[in-house]
Formats: structure tokens, sequence, C-alpha cells
């Protein structure tokens, strides 16, 4: 993990950002969504195309997957205001789980589509890793840029994109389904207990929490992760 006095190198410029990362638990927000048309046709996300390029270089995250996770942001503020889920937490649990989908070479298309798609390793029982099986016995793997499990997905997948079709391996669709499941998880993600809650929730390890809440809160204030 990158260490809080680390620097970081803004692109297309020559300063350096030494803003400190927070320990704010939770993180913080980040930089402010513009208001966009939540019901827009198509690909709403789109809105958030100027948005996303200004936070682009700095925080070393895709255009298109900072519209995925500002969408996500926003449209869970609209159904579940309570919740107060930031684009941040959504993004940092990208970072970890894909690389901002693109582990191994995987590339993000205009339309949120990830390729070739991501897949964890089977979840066999063996040593370090848990079993889980589909209906015929075989073990399964995790999925999409933000690695849901069959079985989670089946049950939370979303269409964030508009073309009718909930796909793990769309960063829209996975990015909007990772924060519908966190809200339902921690309640209000605007306290601690709540953001923890979610958090061990999609993934049972403290570790795992921790280094999703030092990169978001580096996100929160516009440095990379």
């Amino acid at each position: 993990m990158v260490t809080a006095a680390a620097l970081v190198l803004l692109a297309g410029c020559g300063t350096v950002n030494l803003t400190p990362v927070p320990d704010s638990m939770p993180p913080g927000a980040g930089a402010p969504l513009p208001l966009i048309d939540l019901d827009a046709p198509g690909r709403s996300a789109i809105q958030l195309h100027s948005w996303a390029q200004e936070q682009s270089g700095s925080l070393g995250i895709g255009v298109v997957a900072l519209e995925a996770y500002g969408y996500a942001a926003a449209l869970m503020a609209r159904s579940r205001p309570e919740c107060g889920i930031g684009w941040t937490t959504v993004a940092a649990i990208a970072s970890v789980e894909s690389q901002h989908g693109t582990h191994s070479g995987a590339h993000v298309a205009d339309d949120g589509k990830v390729t070739p798609p991501i897949r964890g390793r089977a979840l066999d029982g063996s040593p370090g890793v848990a079993k889980i099986v589909d209906a015929d016995g075989n073990p399964v793997r995790a999925m999409g840029p933000f690695q849901f499990i069959p079985e989670t997905w089946q049950r939370w997948g979303m269409d964030a994109n508009g073309d009718g079709i909930a796909d793990p391996d769309n960063i829209d669709d996975a990015a909007l389904t990772a924060a519908r499941y966190l809200c339902a998880s921690g309640g209000d993600l605007t306290g601690a207990p709540g953001w923890q809650q979610a958090l061990l929730t999609y993934n049972q390890s403290t570790t795992y929490m921790s280094t999703v809440r030092y990169r978001a809160a580096a996100y929160s204030v516009g440095r990379r992760a």
C-alpha cells in the first residue's frame, strides 16, 4: 500500500500533490458531482464525462470508470438518500478488485464493457481459498471489475447503462450493483459503523476494509491511491 507521505505526480503537469491522505472513517465523498438527468435514455453516466475528465489524471482512474462510479453514487443518492455512499468508496473497491477494470490487460470500452472478462480463481476450497460451488457442485469464480460471486450477482445485479441487461462485466452495471449492495448492507454509510459493516459484508477482511478506506480517502483529496 502507498504510504500517506508518498508523492503523486498530477497528470499533464509537473506539480506534486502533497495533500496528506485523511484518516477519516468513513472516507470523504470527494469532488462533488454535477447535477445530471438520472433517467436520460441510453448510458446516462456519459453526462459525467467532463467531470470525470477533470478528475481522471490526478486520480489515475479511467474516464469511463469514473463516470460509472459517479453515476452509481448519484443514483443511490436519489433512491437511498439515507445511505450517503460516496463515489470514492465505489472507486476504491474497484481499485482493489480489478484496478478499475484493467487487471491483467483488460480494457474498459466506451460503453462500459470490460474485455477480456475478469475472472477470479476457482473457489474450490484449496488452502486459503473459500469453497463456493454452483448447483452442479462446480467451484465458481468471482466475475467482473467488482468481482461478484455469481449467486450474489443473480440477486443484486442491476442494469445501469440502459441496454436492458445486468452484466457483471460492464463497469456501469457492476458499479451500481456494488453501491446498491453496500447501502443494503450498511444502511447509513455516512457514519463509521455503517461504512465498516458494508465493507465487511462485501469482503470479510479487516485488511481489505483498511485498504479500501485508504484508497477512498486518497481519492477524496484528489490523490492517486
